[in-house]
């Protein structure tokens, strides 16, 4: 029991350090006056994306960046979405759509989709972006300028998480909860080794030399969680990488209800632990089954400990991430325990091979 006991509050002490780390470190794309004018090709793979895609298009054509194109490829979608698109760039001179060819049998969709786009596109830099996104001013100009002063390869940014209903409260701040308090976020652009890497797929920027040059979506054309993939590969090439939070610059309303989250990230969730069950069963007792522990002891000041670290934990990730932290903090135990639930489903997909997406096996 005192193993166990100490065991955990080491893992809570822990990972409370890295969340300090990067709360003070502040991991922020700052927002810049300065306006540059090297084209931007902005690139967006949509499969069935017809409740999304003109939020996202519109948000572009509103935008205050002005020497960029834009291209959706449309990935073989079942709905309107490859005719809202047509429609949408019909009006606007900027815009384009790709209607998508069949799926190669070694590639996922979204690889192959990016890749096409890689294709077309005539910019100085190669912006993907998800198609349930909607951008803000001076994102583009801010990134640009990030890309010049630290000579990147790459830019990952993560969106502000747009939630509505009670599914999504409960589930998709598990994004921000996970990241802030696993990694030291600055350190993937610190460090040269390619081990601490992450990035989001929601914004990857790219300087459009180095990716002519490496195709990085070919070189991860079979792998689910590609953005981190792609950060690992830039970094072992030797160029930069960065990841940084979004700071209300792009949204993104991921799911739109539990159902959806909970299947969304559970796609991911053994992907991010290298397809180890033992890690991330490790990794769910010593987050879950450990503080059980401690209350069981019955000490009020461990218990108390053990608690406010959490909450401060919480307190901190919210801010952060531009998210209601009163909420977080009261929901909690329901985040871990679809936690749980999502761990268990990523593993029984992967074991029964039955993971898939948007129709497609994975």
């Amino acid at each position: 029991m005192i193993i166990a006991i100490s065991v955990t509050l080491f893992f809570i002490v822990l990972r409370f350090s890295v969340t300090v780390f990067n709360f003070v470190s502040n991991p922020k794309l700052t927002r810049v006056g300065k306006s540059y004018t090297d084209l931007v090709s902005i690139l967006i793979p949509a499969r069935n994306e017809e409740e999304n895609i003109l939020f996202l298009l519109t948000s572009i054509h509103q935008q205050d960046y002005k020497d960029y194109e834009v291209i959706v490829y449309d990935d073989n979608s079942t709905d309107r979405t490859h005719e809202i698109c047509v429609a949408f760039a019909a009006a606007h001179p900027f815009f384009s759509v790709i209607k998508g060819s069949e799926l190669p049998a070694e590639w996922l969709g979204k690889n192959y989709a990016c890749n096409q786009l890689s294709k077309k596109a005539k910019g100085d830099y190669f912006l993907f972006l998800d198609a349930d996104e909607v951008v803000h001013k001076n994102l583009i100009n801010s990134a640009v300028h990030r890309m010049k002063i630290n000579k990147l390869g790459l830019l990952s940014l993560f969106a502000d998480q747009v939630m509505q209903t009670f599914g999504e409260k409960v589930t998709v701040p598990l994004l921000h909860f996970l990241l802030l308090n696993l990694l030291p976020i600055r350190l993937v652009f610190l460090t040269k080794n390619a081990a601490v890497a992450t990035a989001c797929g929601q914004f990857m920027l790219f300087d459009a030399a180095i990716y002519r040059k490496n195709n990085w979506h070919q070189l991860a054309k079979d792998k689910v969680v590609e953005d981190t993939e792609i950060m690992r590969l830039v970094k072992a090439s030797s160029y930069n990488g960065e990841v940084l939070l979004a700071n209300g610059m792009i949204s993104c309303r991921m799911y739109k209800n539990y159902k959806d989250a909970i299947n969304g990230f559970s796609k991911n969730a053994l992907a991010a632990f290298n397809y180890s069950i033992p890690a991330i069963i490790v990794y769910i007792l010593l987050l879950i089954a450990g503080p059980m522990i401690v209350i069981m002891t019955m000490n009020l000041n461990l218990i108390f400990y053990m608690v406010g670290l959490i909450v401060l934990n919480r307190f901190m990730i919210a801010l952060a991430s531009g998210q209601n932290a009163l909420y977080n903090i009261v929901l909690h135990p329901l985040q871990m325990l679809n936690l749980v639930i999502i761990a268990f489903l990523s593993i029984q997909k992967h074991l029964t091979k039955t993971n898939s997406w948007k129709g497609r096996r994975i």
